[in-house]
């Protein structure tokens, strides 16, 4: 375990490199079907995927314009200009003997995005994103001598993220990972499923006494925000270990063991100059119009950044802020940032609703199976902020009643009739109170004393038996209001 003060005589230094798959009906150069989730091995394959001789690719129009909506999610640009290359590199699960890429001159160039750590906002650059076919996948069955290859993968449209070496510790890439997912997922340029592969890590770290960058190692196929987090924090204090050692740290390209959390050797790292990179022959090179990039960018939706600034006039703290973020991914047909949206300059009514959507109904959509009726929230939370501001429900009550509405088959015509039926509605009769009231000051002699001298927490306790006693139904700041007038305090 290393020592705080040893770690601290080192900057560690990370980048990442983010494989996104483009969400597509098929592959980058070939026309069979890119979901190969639980295909069958060797099914979603065509002569191109086989590398056959004589095969000629022919670019995915769609994954060219998931490609510019992505451009426009990291704060940048597409290239007018780009063009496809060779990258050479001999494999079992990639048949032609190189990989169509891009090099020199991607689709997207430098851009930015911003995260916040500690409450302190960074930004981390973008270097490049480019596109590329993504390769099959061998398997190695456990105790067998021979390994297996599935080419089901084999062409599927990836576009490539390389961060700048912008962040200096788990925590920053941890943030930095969230954040191109839900760029991703908010333009649909990917489903990003994490489980599926659809979005994978690559991280590079190193450390260094001094301003020159220590020899980084690359730890591939991240599948996970805690894998990338845990992963870069076993990498530091494996480096600095070998270091405070004497020994040297060599470039090399890692594997991550989650049952293990730690980090193994796989291969020894290759450099730019070892693909023989090359001009893709049989691609041409794509040229955008500016009528096309326009076209795309005014149908960019809303970015999270954008919608953050929108939630900060409710006064959200982040914790809530972030859980609507992550829901309008997470539960999209929900809508609930649109929802935000219609009532955002409403004040009152918009922060209720906010605080009610964190608290109440993504706990309830989260913890639900199945299908479900899709419900009216417009109209079903403006009537309950309405039996609300008109002291008829309780917060307590009021969170019951939105549960059983959402799980209702459809809104009830008359909501504050389907309230009352539930025993929803609060006593607001001062009159009916007030017998209550006289009732438990006559039933609790010492805590009424307690009140007359004083002490103003007994008003909590006899407040809590007006409630029980009229079932929950007492308003319960206008029986507080009633138990001081009767006791003269």
């Amino acid at each position: 375990m290393l020592k705080p003060e040893v770690r601290d005589q080192y900057t560690t230094t990370i980048g990442i490199e983010c494989h996104v798959q483009l969400k597509t009906q098929t592959k980058l150069f070939s026309a069979v079907g890119n979901d190969a989730r639980e295909a069958p091995a060797n099914t979603l394959v065509s002569h191109i995927d086989f590398g056959m001789p004589g095969a000629l690719p022919v670019l995915n129009q769609e994954a060219l314009r998931l490609a510019v909506k992505a451009a426009f999610a990291l704060g940048t640009e597409p290239e007018r200009f780009s063009k496809f290359d060779r990258k050479h590199y001999f494999y079992p699960d990639l048949p032609k003997g190189y990989q169509i890429s891009q090099y020199d001159e991607p689709i997207i160039g430098k851009g930015s995005l911003q995260i916040t750590i500690d409450g302190e906002v960074r930004t981390i650059g973008i270097t490049r994103a480019h596109m590329e076919e993504d390769a099959g996948k061998s398997t190695h069955p456990a105790g067998k001598d021979y390994s297996l290859v599935d080419l089901n993968r084999a062409g599927t449209p990836l576009l490539e993220i390389v961060s700048e070496p912008d962040m200096h510790s788990a925590a920053e890439a941890k943030a930095y990972a969230r954040e191109l997912y839900l760029r991703m997922r908010y333009a649909d340029v990917s489903d990003a499923n994490l489980y599926y592969g659809n979005m994978r890590f690559d991280v590079n770290v190193s450390v260094s006494k001094t301003s020159q960058l220590g020899t980084r190692s690359e730890t591939k196929n991240l599948n996970s925000f805690r894998s990338v987090e845990k992963a870069i924090e076993y990498e530091v204090n494996r480096q600095i270990e070998r270091l405070e050692k004497g020994e040297a740290i060599v470039q090399e390209t890692r594997g991550w063991d989650d049952a293990k959390q730690r980090t193994f050797s796989q291969r020894s790292k290759e450099n730019a100059d070892d693909y023989r990179y090359m001009p893709d022959p049989d691609i041409p090179p794509v040229v955008l119009s500016e009528d096309y990039i326009a076209e795309i960018k005014a149908g960019m939706p809303v970015m999270p950044d954008v919608w953050r600034q929108r939630l900060s006039s409710l006064g959200l703290d982040t914790a809530q802020t972030e859980t609507l973020i992550d829901a309008h991914v997470d539960f999209a047909d929900e809508h609930y940032l649109e929802l935000l949206e219609a009532v955002i300059d409403e004040g009152p009514l918009a922060k209720q609703l906010a605080t009610w959507l964190v608290n109440v109904d993504v706990p309830f959509v989260r913890e639900q199976s199945g299908e479900r009726q899709p419900i009216e929230r417009l109209t079903l939370y403006r009537a309950v902020a309405a039996l609300v501001s008109a002291n008829k429900l309780s917060s307590t009550n009021a969170k019951a009643l939105i549960i059983d509405l959402l799980g209702a088959a459809s809104l009830p015509a008359n909501i504050e009739a389907f309230a009352t039926d539930k025993g929803y509605i609060q006593e607001s009769d001062e009159g009916a109170i007030a017998a209550i009231v006289s009732q438990v000051i006559a039933d609790n002699p010492k805590a009424a004393e307690d009140v007359k001298a004083g002490e103003m927490k007994a008003i909590g306790f006899l407040t809590g038996q007006v409630m029980k006693l009229s079932q929950g139904k007492a308003n319960p700041a206008l029986a507080g209001q009633l138990i001081r007038q009767q006791l003269g305090v």
